[in-house]
């Protein structure tokens, strides 16, 4: 039997409604993860085992031009070296070589190449499939749904929570979340 004992920590409220959720809930998988908590709001998709996985994202912070091979984003994303990253859907993506966390409010993620566009501040990147030299990325793991409760990462285990699939989010108080990714989940209504 193990005992474990935390602070519980105020949070802001995401959810409006929830309207339908996975019956039964759903496992995510936090071996990949880096934060120490997963919060409401976050997109999930599945993989071919019927386990759950965070669709990681990061918000870009300034501005980078389409020669730049290094995006400074804010920090709290649970993308790590290895990674891929894309813009979008159908764009190129390439492997993380270095993140410099030595910034208080900021990484600096380092890619294998430049994606070949500008990337405005504000905009979101995530984590793609594998490489794309000829702009055919993919998601990793397809939005399936957002987390429904907050939880704290385990070490080494794996998380039952809820998965909601319908729904209305206030979308400033979730983790950044990309057009693409909004556009897999028709029935979530982000405010």
């Amino acid at each position: 039997m193990q005992v474990f004992s935390k602070s519980e920590n105020r949070s802001t409220l995401s959810w409006v409604t929830k309207l339908e959720g996975v019956p039964g809930g759903i496992t995510v998988a936090v071996l990949d993860l880096t934060q120490a908590g997963v919060s409401d709001g976050t997109p999930v998709g599945k993989d071919a085992n019927g386990l759950y996985h965070v669709i990681k994202t990061a918000r870009v912070r300034s501005d980078a031009g389409a020669t730049d091979s290094s995006y400074t984003v804010d920090k709290g994303h649970n993308l790590r070296k290895g990674d891929f990253i894309t813009n979008k859907v159908g764009a190129k993506a390439y492997a993380i070589t270095n993140i410099d966390t030595s910034g208080s409010d900021r990484d600096v993620i380092t890619l294998s190449a430049t994606l070949g566009v500008t990337v405005k501040a504000g905009e979101v990147l995530f984590e793609a499939k594998g490489e794309s030299t000829a702009n055919t990325s993919a998601f990793r793991y397809e939005p399936w749904g957002l987390v429904g409760t907050s939880f704290d990462v385990v070490t080494g285990d794996s998380h039952l929570t809820d998965c909601i699939v319908r729904g209305t989010i206030k979308e400033a108080n979730i983790p950044p979340i990309h057009p693409d990714i909004k556009g897999k989940l028709p029935l979530i209504r982000f405010v």
